[in-house]
């Protein structure tokens, strides 16, 4: 039996790595992903241009325009001449912000009354809006308090020092590279799987290998490991490669980060080995991966958090073995995560990995 696995493993190899297609689309792409998305797909906001109406002209009112100028998160500032003109700014979508200043500004703060400062913003860009909204109001904030001080006005002793467990700077590829290495990873392992029994369909080569001595369990087994194996080499590459390039930490258990990623593969093999198995062209197994690729990576909580989907739909990102990968991923690399909470997020990958391999192997049973 070991003999006839090993071959079978042996076999499906050999047929990924001498086809120059198979080859490009395991080792090209990820890497190529991980160095543009890492820095590219990011929710942090910079060099955006933003209006401003002052229609104060007062000393105080300038030296809030300048600190507008002097931040980095603005690349150009478009002074605006009227409150007619806010509205073309916003619609032609030439900015997402315009700071409006009250013509009393400045003798408003002067005389120790309410100062007005209006911020107007597209919210058709709603995540962009709500960010430079709070970067808006942190600078207006800071304004205020270095104009109270010096006017020796009292203010409330409050003051707000925040504070970033496990990523001091707030680097948003600290929190890619954890989750795209997951995401490729996913990626390799179901084009190698995907493809296994789609080509030998397509190939015409499939009805030998279901009169071969092989049984159902051992032809599931010799066709998981290969992706299996892809899956794990693939995840250890991009750790490596993310921790050079980028600098991204790596803090945890390298022991409990191969566990959870063997496990995860396992899922994903099945997964990709039942898609195959529906399957009579590679063509249609492509068509598959792109099918499960695309809720895996929006209903996990990598773009979006799960707890702001709706109700309903939050409960089938338990299905997904994603879901407790970036878990895993993300908690390894920046806090080293203590294997009790590991172990806690790869028994559900355990048993989603072994109902797909199970529905595999039923498959595999009935055709024979």
């Amino acid at each position: 039996m070991l003999r006839r696995v090993l071959e079978l493993i042996w076999k499906e190899l050999l047929a990924v790595m001498r086809d120059r297609k198979s080859r490009a689309s395991i080792l090209f792409p990820p890497v190529l992903y991980l160095v543009i998305f890492a820095p590219a797909a990011t929710l942090d906001v910079k060099n955006v241009p933003i209006g401003i109406l002052n229609r104060d002209r007062g000393a105080e009112s300038i030296e809030l325009v300048q600190r507008f100028q002097g931040t980095p998160f603005f690349n150009r500032i478009v002074f605006l001449k009227g409150e007619e003109q806010i509205g073309p700014f916003i619609d032609t979508q030439k900015g997402v912000l315009v700071v409006s200043i009250d013509q009393q500004f400045s003798r408003n703060l002067n005389e120790n009354l309410p100062a007005q400062v209006q911020l107007i913003l597209d919210g058709r860009k709603s995540n962009t809006a709500q960010i430079l909204s709070g970067y808006a109001t942190a600078i207006i904030q800071q304004f205020n308090a270095d104009f109270s001080a010096k006017a020796q006005i009292p203010q409330q002793n409050v003051q707000l020092f925040p504070r970033f467990w496990y990523n001091p700077n707030a680097l948003y590829v600290w929190y890619n590279i954890p989750c795209l290495v997951c995401t490729l990873t996913m990626l390799a392992c179901l084009v190698v799987t995907t493809q296994t029994v789609a080509r030998e369909r397509e190939l015409g080569t499939f009805d030998q290998l279901l009169v071969s001595p092989l049984t159902a369990r051992e032809m599931v087994i010799g066709k998981t490991v290969p992706g299996i194996l892809v899956g794990i080499v693939e995840g250890i590459f991009l750790l490596v490669l993310g921790s050079l390039i980028f600098d991204v930490p790596f803090r945890g258990s390298m022991a409990l980060f191969l566990l959870s990623q063997f496990v995860f593969v396992t899922a994903i093999s099945g997964i990709g080995l039942f898609i195959s198995s529906l399957c009579y062209t590679q063509q249609q197994a492509m068509l598959g991966t792109f099918i499960f690729m695309v809720p895996s990576v929006l209903l996990v909580g990598f773009a979006t958090p799960i707890e702001n989907m709706p109700k309903w739909l939050q409960p089938v990102s338990y299905l997904m073995p994603m879901r407790y990968m970036l878990i895993n991923s993300k908690g390894i690399f920046l806090k080293a995560m203590p294997a009790a909470q590991v172990l806690q997020n790869v028994w559900p990958m355990a048993l989603i990995a072994i109902c797909n391999l199970s529905l595999a192997g039923t498959f595999f049973r009935r055709i024979r």
